[in-house]
């Protein structure tokens, strides 16, 4: 019987491992990036996930697998971004960064076990190809906050479509490794 906890916790530390080698290679220089601009990193990502599901190949020496832990970083730093007030040219210390990396997806956890206990796992029926759907349709949300400069009238921000963004690309990231067994 599959233990999502620990699945959960595997990709997650996968890609914190990323974050933070980048983070030490590049210092934080995502810090200069606007939401939208990060938003439409994630984008980037899971439309090219799309077109590889559709295409059925690639020609870029990449699979999708780097792609999910992408979005789930880069989801994760527009959290960070959003809690400091946007962009800026101040690079965080490392250390700093790792603090606030853990805090979110800390959170993100804690609401994918709400969503995962009241749900009842039904993510492990889902395609992922529908996942990288349901991914593109809250960047679609997201996109259309901002461009109302963050106003909403019935709906949630954009924190709980970034923190279903890294749920559904971890959600992926286990289902993947299952067919690789």
């Amino acid at each position: 019987m599959p233990n999502t906890k620990k699945e959960f916790e595997r990709e997650i530390r996968r890609c914190r491992d990323i974050f933070e080698k980048k983070a030490r290679d590049y210092g934080t220089s995502w810090r200069i990036l606007r939401l939208p601009s990060l938003t439409d990193q994630i984008y980037i990502k899971a439309n090219r996930i799309r077109s590889i599901q559709e295409k059925g190949s690639h020609l870029v020496d990449e699979g999708v697998v780097p792609e999910f832990v992408a979005m789930v970083n880069y989801a994760t730093i527009a959290l960070i971004q959003q809690e400091l007030g946007g962009s800026g040219d101040d690079d965080l210390p490392i250390e700093q960064a790792m603090q606030l990396y853990d805090k979110h997806i800390k959170f993100a956890t804690d609401l994918m076990t709400a969503k995962n206990h009241d749900y009842g796992e039904a993510w492990r029926q889902m395609r992922v190809s529908s996942m990288v759907d349901l991914i593109l349709m809250k960047i679609r949300r997201i996109k259309q906050i901002e461009d109302n400069d963050g106003k909403t009238i019935i709906s949630e921000g954009v924190e709980g479509s970034y923190q279903d963004i890294i749920n559904y690309s971890i959600f992926c990231l286990i289902r993947l490794s299952e067919s690789d067994k």
